[in-house]
Order: structure tokens, then sequence, then C-alpha cells
């Protein structure tokens, strides 16, 4: 029996992800959201908050959340912190994967949306990568632009990724979001046609 053919979907921060990611759902194809996995793990009564409380005591909110800002503080800059956080959400959001999959699987085509997709493996879960790009001042304007974010924890994040060069050239398919919105509606359109020209994966 077939399965969807899976695309995945990453890049760095402030690159245009989440923007491509919409023109994808805008066009009939599931999206897997990983990052409003993670935010629902961190939700009260989320399946990853009790356990992060006890591996992290004082970052609950008093609304029994995790406290994504009081976490970082606490992984920032510590690698074996940052694992252990990795142990305890990592087998979560990748259970919640499987089961996008499951649900989705008459789809011809689905996108897993990933920003660390290259970074935790999760590419040997793809049929095909698509990465988008920005050049370097696009995306540091964008993400400076962010409320709550300064420079320093920008290089801090950029530190945890891959750099977009290495993305890119691992990629099956390319994006420049740096050209404009138009530009990128098109290069979705193009990248669909040749996912549904391909044979579908066994």
């Amino acid at each position: 029996m077939s399965r969807p053919l899976v695309l995945g979907l990453t890049g760095s921060i402030g690159m245009g992800k989440s923007a491509t990611a919409a023109m994808f759902s805008a066009r009939g194809v599931p999206v897997h959201d990983a990052d409003a996995v993670v935010h629902a793990l961190y939700a009260p009564g989320g399946a990853a908050a009790h356990a992060i409380a006890g591996e992290f005591p004082g970052v609950l909110a008093p609304d029994g959340s995790v406290d994504r800002e009081r976490l970082r503080g606490e992984v920032l800059g510590h690698p074996e912190r940052l694992a252990a956080l990795e142990r305890l959400v990592h087998p979560l959001a990748r259970r919640a994967g499987a089961d996008f999959l499951a649900a989705h699987a008459q789809a011809p085509v689905v996108v897993l949306d990933i920003p660390l997709l290259f970074e935790t493996g999760g590419d040997a879960r793809c049929d095909a990568v698509l990465v988008v790009t920005a050049p370097a001042e696009v995306q540091r304007e964008r993400v400076l632009a962010r409320p709550g974010m300064d420079a320093a924890t920008f290089a801090s994040i950029l530190a945890k990724q891959l750099p977009d060069a290495e993305k890119r050239a691992r990629a099956d398919f390319v994006l420049d979001t740096g050209l404009g919105f138009a530009h990128a509606e098109a290069e979705v359109d193009a990248i669909l046609d040749r996912l549904r020209g391909m044979p579908p994966p066994p």
C-alpha cells in the first residue's frame, strides 16, 4: 500500500518558513507544524509539562504551562541541560509526527514543517526536503523585529542550527523568500507540480 510523499520543510530562524508552510496549507496540503506541537506539549496539562518541571524546577508558570523564557535561561549556554530537555521532548514530538502521517495516509503529499529537521535527523523520514532561505541581512532584520528578541538571543539560536549554506547544500529544493511573496507562491506551485509528478513512495 502506498503512502504520502513526505516533504520536509525547514530553514533557519527568520527565513520565512512559517509563511511558506501557510502557502502549502492554502493549497490543500496537510502540514505538520512541529513548533505548534511543542507549544501544545508545554501547555497546561501538556504531555511534556510535568516531566520538564521535574527536570527543571521552577520553570512552570502559575497556569501550569512551561515558561519558555525561564526554560531558555536554564539551557542557554549549557549543552548538557539542553540535551536533557531534548531527551524529554523529542520522543513526544516524533510520536506526534507519526500520528500526523497516519492520519493523512491517503494524501498524495504532506509537509513536515520542522525547524531543526537536519539537526534532529528528521530528514530521514522525508522523501524530499525544501529549505527556505533569505539573505543574511534580511534574516537579521526580520528576527530582531520580533518582540523580546535581541542580538545575543539571535546568536544563541543560530548557534544551535546548521549554517544556512549547509542546509541549502543538503536540500532537494531551495526557496529564497527574500525575492518576494509572489516569487515564493510561484515556487511553491512549481515544487508541488514536481512532487505530484513523482511516482508514489512504496
